[in-house]
Parts: C-alpha cells; sequence; structure tokens
C-alpha cells in the first residue's frame, strides 16, 4: 500500500531538497495549492524551522538547523509509521551503483579533455561526444524509472523524480543542452542531486559519509 505524506513533512521536506524555494516553487514540487502552502510557511518559520532569504536575483524559504533537525525527526517518524525503511535502503543503494555514471556523464557534458588541456570545456563541436554522454543519460533515465517505481509504490512523494528527470532529457536531446546540468533550471543533474539529498535525508544519512563514488 501506497503512504502519503503529510501536508507539513511535503512543506518542509521541499524546502530542503530544494535548497531555496519560494511559495510557488513549494506548491509545484509538492502538489499541495498555494495558499496551504502559504499558511504553512510562515508557521514553520515561527517555530524557528525555516527563515526567508534574498540574494541577487533569488529569494525565498531555506531550512534552518531546526528546521533540518525537525524534517529528519518527521522522516524518521514516516519511515517507522509506513515499514519503508528496507525499500528506501534498497532503492539508495540502486542509486548508488548508478551515481557514478550520472556524475561522469554530466562532466563529460560540461568537459572535452584535449592533449594539452584535461579540462578544457566541451563546446559541444563533436557530436559523437555529445552523443554517447546523451545515450548514458537515456540509459540512467531508464534505469531510474524502476528504481522511482519501486520507491513510489510506498512512498508516493517520490513519485515524481522520474518523471522529471525524463522531462529535463527530452529537452536536452532537443538541442538544449542547458538540460542536462544546468543550475537553476530542473535539470538531469539537479533532479538527481535533489534525490540524493531526499534519499540521505530519509534514511538519516549525514552527506559526505558515503562511500566515495567511482
Amino acid at each position: 500500500m501506497t503512504h502519503a505524506s503529510s501536508p507539513d513533512l511535503l512543506v518542509l521536506h521541499a524546502v530542503r531538497v530544494t535548497g531555496v524555494a519560494d511559495d510557488a516553487a513549494v506548491s509545484r514540487r509538492t502538489g499541495i495549492d498555494q495558499e496551504t502552502v502559504s499558511d504553512l510557511l510562515p508557521d514553520f518559520e515561527a517555530q524557528g524551522w525555516v527563515t526567508h532569504v534574498a540574494f541577487g536575483a533569488t529569494n525565498g524559504w531555506t531550512l534552518t538547523e531546526r528546521g533540518r533537525d525537525e524534517d529528519g525527526r518527521k522522516l524518521a517518524e514516516e519511515l517507522d509509521a509506513s515499514g519503508t525503511r528496507t525499500t528506501v535502503e534498497r532503492a539508495h543503494r540502486t542509486f548508488e551503483g548508478l551515481n557514478g555514471r550520472l556524475v561522469r556523464a554530466c562532466t563529460d557534458w560540461q568537459l572535452r579533455p584535449t592533449g594539452s588541456d584535461r579540462l578544457a570545456a566541451n563546446d559541444h563541436s563533436d557530436p559523437a561526444w555529445d552523443a554517447r554522454v546523451l545515450s548514458e543519460l537515456v540509459f540512467i533515465d531508464d534505469e531510474l524509472a524502476g528504481l522511482v517505481r519501486g520507491l513510489a509504490d510506498r512512498l508516493a512523494r517520490f513519485g515524481d523524480y522520474s518523471q522529471r528527470f525524463s522531462a529535463a532529457l527530452v529537452r536536452a536531446r532537443a538541442g538544449e543542452g542547458q538540460w542536462v546540468a544546468g543550475v537553476g533550471i530542473p535539470s538531469c543533474h539537479a533532479v538527481w542531486m535533489e534525490l540524493h539529498e531526499d534519499l540521505l535525508s530519509t534514511l538519516g544519512i549525514p552527506r559526505g559519509t558515503e562511500p566515495r563514488t567511482r
């Protein structure tokens, strides 16, 4: 049976996995109407769980340390109540096996070493090089679909990661290269990083304590 997370958890956790998000972004991320989101976030601010930040063109809500602790508590309670820890642990192991391939693909999209410069930027003048990277992302997309399906069958809040990754990949394959690893958009890399944070935080694993990706 699929477990549906509470609105409180969905909204607080969306702020965590996105890093900085305004009300509209949290609403889109969770599927919760913006009016409800806009009611909850000031309450969370009063609890000391989130704070509103603005720098440059970026503004929105971000988690405080107290909010991170509260999110972790809610996630642990949900795992116990839903009996889904084993499912998430299995998904995390599968993710770890794919993570190195995703990181290499995104690096190869951004860099194309030459004989004199191993950090030379990829100017995308070699169609075969880019096609190889995109083929690798297609493979990862297929694997991700199975991973997410298994998760979402038990925890509904994981359900959109595969769809969002696939949507970014479609745009990248259509010639919009920024959708591979672009910042500030839900690119393949950005969606992957959100899922990584989601898995780690759900299992209570501090970032940086996983085995090094090879």
